[in-house]
Formats: structure tokens, C-alpha cells, sequence
């Protein structure tokens, strides 16, 4: 491959602080508030004109699985304090607190007519249906409030920046070069955090991380989401039931032309007659979403196709004839990707158990995994899987945790990326007032502060005995009870 060598160059300094942040998804917004909150200057640097990544910029607005099928809710922190700001623009639907767990069926065919119900509803092991505490939000509104929870802890934010390379120091991150329209800068940090979803500042600072990924898996999958509206849904579902044979005919002729037949009713209050596309392509023999040919592909071919869908909606389909596009996703959708190799990984094994790890940061819901679900509907998710194995300074927030492809396709939606980011915020911060590297915090203190911060974290009781750890080396062990 033939190369050019860059010419090196005095890079100016924008900021020194204590705690950078690398992308503003929920991750890194989560981990940029919490740092500022507990005291450490801050600063988020994010490459699109607004916050908020999948869940804003790629329109991906569903916060999903805050509860298990019995309706216990297990997310909560940030998470809850955002949907309750976005409640009092009526920016936010979800289950009325009754219906979480229920099997009422209005409340069920509520979801199922809308095609949410991989969102909102799951089966118990006798086939019932139970509705999940799920969440949907107007992406427009939640870019405004992330600006203003960000900067309202008291955290510094640069849009429209990229952060492309890690200042080392030895073994340890110590702040980062960023790109912008005012050209090539750095900010030095004392901790610095990889919000990317892709593992971009870990791979630049030499972290060893894993990019297997079966490509049949959600996490492989590359899509463009986008919203059409003015639509008369009533005169759409009469035709539809009274012409069934007839929306089939249409819908295959739709599919042969490149078209998507497959839609989510909007169900924000605020946004009548609204439908949304979540467009999955055929997907490469390989998806990567570190290869930028393949993603500029791949949103070009969306696009057409999103315009021969409403081409032939609006010409075909009665109740369209007067619908436009409303927004397109700016960011192609994009669900996994590489992850770092931890002091933990998190494994399918790991939802077989109950136990409660001394370092737990998180309990999410276990709602996907039949009988295993049933008998353990929660996973505790260990701070040390934020914490990359080989290089010190550097933390992960958001999808690109530690953790086995297969395990980390149903934990590493929105909320859950959230949860990651609060605890690696707090870490951050309780490193630096410790004078520690984030690997040696104290994992009490780090806990205690999280339920000061409204997380959910169950108690732990201790006692002495032994145990394979992750890498099947025997040292300690510690018996831990959910409350």
C-alpha cells in the first residue's frame, strides 16, 4: 500500500482538565455530567452539531428494557431524571405504571399494532404477553435537553469535533488530539474517556479489544433510520384489513423494487400520523462499521431506497397521499462493533447466575433469554468491564464495553450505555480526588456515590471462600445477596 509520511508539527493546547469525554452519545453524555457532578473539570468533545448519537442523530429514539417481564424496573439514575425532563415537554410515551408487567391485552395490542412489540412486549414461558417498561422520545427535543444537563453540571462541550488520537504517556492516556474547523488541537486529561461506540480512542492508545462479531447478530447490522408523517392512519388500517390479498400484492411489488414494507407507528404524542423506518439493507458478507467505504455505500443505497418507498407509498397506498418525508438520520445506524478486553468479560455465562459482583456499577434487565430470563430476569454488570486490561487512564463508556459479542447484542442499547457512563464518569472523578489510576478506585466508594446519584445498585453481604475468576485464576471469592 503506498504511504506518505506526515510531517510532525507543535499541536496547540485547547484545555488542560482532569476528565476528557470522546463522543457525546449516551454514554459520553452520561459520563461528561457525572465527572462534572463529582467534581472533576470536564470536557465533552463530540463530532456531529448536537448530543445524543443513536438515540438523536441516528433516530434510534426508543430507551428500551428499563424493566424486566414482571414490570420491576431496574434502570434508573440518569436515565429517569432524562425521561422525566422530557416529560414536561410531552416529549416521552411509555407504559402507564399499571401496565408495566401486565398481560392486559389493550395494553399489549397497544404496542403490537404499532409493531413495537420487540420493544415493549415479551413472552412469560406459558406463551402470555407482558408488557415491558419501555420508553420512546422525541429526538429533537432530547438534543436541547442533553446541551442543557451537560452544560448545566458544569462540564465544558465542543460540538463539531472529532477526536482522532491519544496522548500517551508511557502506559497511560493522557488527553487527546482533536480535529475542527479550527483545525488540529489537543486537550490534556488526566482520565480520559472512550464515549465512541467504537472503541476509536482505546484502539489509538494500543488497548487490546475484540471485533468478533457474527454477522447473523443485531450488533452486526448497519441501517438508516428515517420518519414519514401527514399520514391518515385510519383510512390506511381500513384498507389494509378489508383489502388484505391486495396489501400483500402491493407490498411485494414494494420490496421488488427496493422498497421497505416494514414500519413503526409513532407513538409520540406530539407527533400524530407519524411513521418510523428502522431500513435494514442485505448486509455485506462481513459488516464493519470501521470501513468507511462500506458505511458511504450503504447510506447511498438507504437513501434511494427510502425514496422509492415514498414514492410508491404516496402513488399506492390509500391514507398516504399526502405524506412527505419528515427527517432522515444524519448518522448511519450503527449497533456494535469493537469492544475492549477488560479486568472483566462479561459472558453468557454470566446470566446463569445471581451473583452480585463487589465492583456492580449496574443491574439491567435480563428479558430476552426464555427459561434463563425467567430464573434470573437481572444481570449486574461489573465496573471492571469499563476498565481496558492493558493501559492505564482510560475508561469505556457506552456499547463497547467488555463483554462476548453474544452478550453484548442485548446489553448495549440506549439505557444501558447510559448506566455504563454514569458509573465511568464517577470513577473518573473519585480516580482523580484519590490520586489513583481509574483501575484502583475504591469500589465501595464508587458504589456508594452511584446510589447518591439515584442508581439502582443492590447490597452486598460478604463472606470468605474461593472462586474461578474471569481468566479461570483462583484468588478470592465473596458472596454477594440482591436486596
Amino acid at each position: 500500500m503506498k504511504t506518505v509520511r506526515e510531517p510532525a508539527r507543535d499541536i496547540k493546547v485547547w484545555r488542560e482538565v482532569d476528565v476528557v469525554v470522546v463522543g457525546g452519545g449516551p454514554g459520553g453524555v452520561a459520563s461528561a455530567i457525572s465527572a462534572a457532578r463529582t467534581g472533576a473539570k470536564t470536557v465533552l468533545i463530540e463530532r456531529y452539531g448536537h448530543l445524543g448519537g443513536m438515540a438523536t442523530g441516528g433516530l434510534v429514539n426508543i430507551i428500551p428494557n428499563l424493566s424486566d417481564i414482571t414490570g420491576k424496573q431496574h434502570i434508573y439514575g440518569l436515565t429517569m431524571e432524562l425521561l422525566n425532563r422530557l416529560d414536561k415537554h410531552g416529549a416521552t410515551s411509555y407504559p402507564k405504571k399499571k401496565d408495566r408487567g401486565s398481560a392486559d391485552k389493550k395494553a399489549v395490542d397497544y404496542y403490537l399494532n404499532a409493531n413495537l412489540g420487540w420493544f415493549f412486549v415479551r413472552k412469560d414461558l406459558a406463551g402470555q404477553q407482558h408488557v415491558l417498561y419501555s420508553a420512546v422520545v422525541d429526538p429533537e427535543i432530547l438534543k436541547a435537553e442533553l446541551n442543557d444537563m451537560v452544560l448545566g453540571a458544569g462540564s465544558e462541550l465542543l460540538l463539531h469535533s472529532w477526536g482522532t488520537q491519544v496522548i500517551m504517556e508511557g502506559n497511560a492516556a493522557r488527553g487527546v488530539f482533536f480535529e475542527s474547523k479550527s483545525r488540529r488541537q489537543a486537550i490534556l486529561g488526566k482520565v480520559i474517556i472512550d464515549a465512541t461506540g467504537d472503541g476509536d480512542m482505546f484502539v489509538a492508545a494500543g488497548a487490546e479489544c475484540d471485533n468478533e462479531c457474527d454477522n447473523k447478530r443485531r450488533t452486526a447490522w448497519l441501517a438508516l433510520v428515517w420518519w414519514m408523517t401527514n399520514i391518515n392512519l385510519r383510512k390506511f388500517d381500513k384498507f389494509k384489513a378489508s383489502q388484505p390479498e391486495k396489501y400483500k400484492e402491493l407490498m411485494d411489488e414494494l420490496v421488488k423494487l427496493g422498497g421497505y414494507p416494514f414500519f413503526f407507528r409513532g407513538i409520540l404524542k406530539n407527533q400524530p400520523n407519524t411513521i418510523w423506518y428502522h431500513s435494514m439493507l442485505p448486509q455485506p458478507q462481513r459488516t464493519d462499521a470501521m470501513d468507511v467505504e462500506q458505511l458511504t455505500k450503504i447510506d447511498i443505497e438507504a437513501r434511494r431506497r427510502t425514496v422509492i418507498t415514498h414514492d410508491f407509498m404516496k402513488k399506492y397506498l390509500p391514507g398516504f397521499e399526502k405524506a412527505f418525508i419528515m427527517l432522515t438520520a444524519p448518522q448511519l445506524g450503527t449497533q456494535g462493533g469493537r469492544r475492549i478486553i477488560g479486568e472483566y468479560t462479561l459472558s453468557e455465562k454470566d446470566m446463569e447466575t445471581d451473583e452480585v459482583f463487589e465492583d456492580t456499577i449496574a443491574v439491567i434487565a435480563n428479558n430476552d433469554y426464555g427459561d434463563i430470563s425467567n430464573k434470573h430476569p437481572a444481570l449486574c454488570i461489573p465496573y471492571r468491564c469499563l476498565v481496558p486490561k492493558s493501559v492505564d487512564g482510560l475508561l469505556v463508556a457506552g456499547r463497547a464495553f467488555s463483554s462476548a459479542d453474544t452478550i453484548n447484542e442485548t446489553f448495549n442499547i440506549i439505557p444501558h450505555c447510559i448506566a455504563y457512563g454514569q458509573a465511568a464518569g464517577t470513577a473518573a472523578a473519585l480516580a482523580i480526588k484519590a490520586g489513583v489510576e481509574p483501575r484502583k478506585v475504591d469500589y465501595k466508594a464508587l458504589r456508594d456515590n452511584l446510589v447518591k446519584q439515584g442508581v439502582n445498585l443492590p447490597k452486598i453481604e460478604r463472606s470468605v471462600g474461593s472462586v474461578a475468576s474471569n481468566d479461570g485464576k483462583k484468588d478470592y471469592f465473596q458472596k454477594y445477596r440482591s436486596q
